[in-house]
């Protein structure tokens, strides 16, 4: 473990792109004292703003070069920075060299991440790949023992306040900041590596670094004995990541990782085409209705499973009205999101103050291309987002029944909604909104078992003779790898089924299929989500 060094701090290197704060910041060094040594448009704000500075090329000696690429990549930067002061050797070069300690770096990095959202040109996005400002980073976080690294405008007060209160930065702050500064830079190359891959589509590269920034430090994350925190990427995707949180209290762990769910699944359906909404509870759909106004769609989705939607998350594809929000607020509800909500709807929700509220301006691009990581045990799991859908597919009837009209399109929502529930998927769609659904099961046919026996509850809790799967279609994830799935399924009232086809029994379903006179349309595309 380091001993506590005592550093007098006589000079700071500043050279920042993002300035905010800046200004002030060098201001109070300069009254306590300190060199302000800078570069190009930092040296100029403060030169007019009267505080002093010492340009990097009196220090050096050695002028700008190559567009400015070439500046502070110099032994007397760095040798400055690296130098150990408790090291004879190393004092011993600077004296020979005339290299001056360098006590603090305030440095921020060109805006590489901001730059790849924008229209930039290759050529414009290379030069916005900043080298001096990570070295230097770099080098001074090394050497924390001896050097300040502050990289964010926002740690600007508190080490002003240190330093006039204790005449020094101590050792425990400089080692923060100084993990900070290496997660900065490792965050910078990760955006640069993943934006190399991205556009020359090297999946396979040997090392990736997904980068996010803290957003918050969460409550706890799936259980209360779990630390969990919030960290969003530098995109610009529409998603939870992005919306405005109107009201309610602040979105826990699983409030974020069910919402993310429920906004995913709304955002399958055109809202130009029809109102559509999600209903979620523990990140698998308790309900999904699509209708030509967005009450009736809520109220068609509410009716596939009632109970289970008690405590849910609500996600919508279109602006809340007047009459959806008073049906929403029915029953108690953990998180709404929509791209848009109407004052009149707003002042609605808005009697219920904890319920929260997050709008994001449009829905989510499904189709956008980005990837997942999930973490084992030591490693990590990266795949692309199953950005594919029923729409993708070139449908195959393989039955010697087709699908009506209606099946048809009942078909192609069960297959968007079956895409979102955890495998083994089973999901029963009736006249455009989820009349059954069951999710994450080991055996198919569980699945199978338990969407039929929650759609007879909810008829019964509605009134209704039988079971709501009576007359309805039925998709599964994944192909039935025996014909007793299909045979539960045809049990529970279905008419028409949709499944990715693929087993070497497939022959024996279709065949029950025929038996029955049901319809079966193959995707060839299987839509596993665990």
């Amino acid at each position: 473990m380091q001993m506590e060094q005592k550093v007098k701090l006589r000079r700071a290197l500043i050279s920042v792109f993002d300035k905010r704060g800046i200004v002030e910041f060098a201001q109070n060094l300069a009254d306590l004292g300190v060199e302000i040594v800078t570069t190009g448009g930092t040296r100029k704000l403060l030169q007019e703003n009267k505080i002093s500075t010492i340009d990097i090329s009196e220090l050096t000696g050695f002028p700008e070069m190559m567009d400015g690429r070439v500046k502070t990549l110099h032994p007397k930067v760095h040798g400055g920075l690296l130098a150990k002061r408790d090291n004879e050797a190393h004092k011993s070069s600077m004296r020979i060299h005339q290299i001056p300690n360098i006590d603090m770096v305030v440095v921020n990095l060109y805006p590489f991440e901001k730059t790849i959202r924008s229209d930039a040109s290759y050529d414009e996005i290379i030069e916005n790949i900043d080298i001096g400002g990570p070295a230097m980073i770099r080098s001074a976080a090394k050497n924390h023992a001896f050097v300040t690294t502050i990289i964010d405008p926002a740690d600007y007060g508190e080490i002003i306040n240190e330093l006039k209160e204790h005449g020094d930065i101590s050792l425990k702050k400089r080692q923060k900041l100084a993990a900070k500064a290496f997660a900065r830079t490792a965050s910078y190359d990760g955006a640069i590596a993943n934006w190399f891959a991205k556009i020359l589509d090297y999946k396979e590269v040997n090392w990736r670094i997904f980068a996010g920034r803290l957003s918050e430090i969460m409550r706890y994350g799936e259980n209360p004995h779990q630390w969990a925190a919030f960290y969003k990427d530098e995109s610009e995707i529409i998603g939870v990541a992005s919306a405005k949180q109107i009201q309610g209290k602040k979105l826990s762990y699983n409030n974020i990782n069910d919402t993310d769910a429920a906004f995913e699944l709304v955002s399958e359906f055109d809202p130009e085409k029809s109102a559509a909404v999600a209903i979620i509870k523990h990140a698998n759909p308790c309900g999904v209705g699509l209708a030509e106004n967005l009450d009736i769609a809520y109220q068609k989705a509410l009716m596939c499973d009632r109970k289970s939607a008690f405590g849910g998350i609500v996600a919508l594809n279109r602006e809340i009205d007047e009459k959806t929000a008073r049906e929403i607020v029915k029953i108690f509800t953990e998180v709404i999101i929509a791209p848009a909500i109407s004052p009149k709807a707003q002042a609605i929700i808005g009697e219920k103050k904890n319920l929260r509220l997050l709008i994001t301006g449009n829905i989510a691009d499904v189709k956008a291309k980005s990837l997942q990581v999930k973490s084992v045990m030591g490693a990590m799991l990266v795949q692309e987002r199953d950005n594919k859908n029923i729409d993708d597919c070139e449908l195959q009837i393989v039955s010697k029944r087709a699908p009506t009209e209606q099946e048809l399109a009942d078909l192609k929502i069960a297959a968007k909604v079956a895409k979102h529930v955890k495998s083994n998927a089973i999901v029963y769609v009736k006249n455009g909104a989820t009349v059954g659904i069951g999710a994450g099961q080991m055996s198919r046919i569980d699945s199978t078992k338990i969407a039929y026996q929650k759609a007879k509850e909810a008829a019964k809790e509605a009134g209704i003779r039988g079971a709501l799967t009576k007359d309805s279609v039925v998709a599964s994830d994944a192909f039935f790898p025996f014909a007793d799935g299909l045979l539960a399924a045809i049990e529970a009232g279905a008419t028409a089924v949709i499944q990715p086809g693929g087993s070497i029994r497939d022959d024996e379903v279709i065949e029950a299929a025929n038996k029955a006179n049901i319809a079966m349309v193959f995707t060839s595309m299987r839509h596993f989500r665990h």
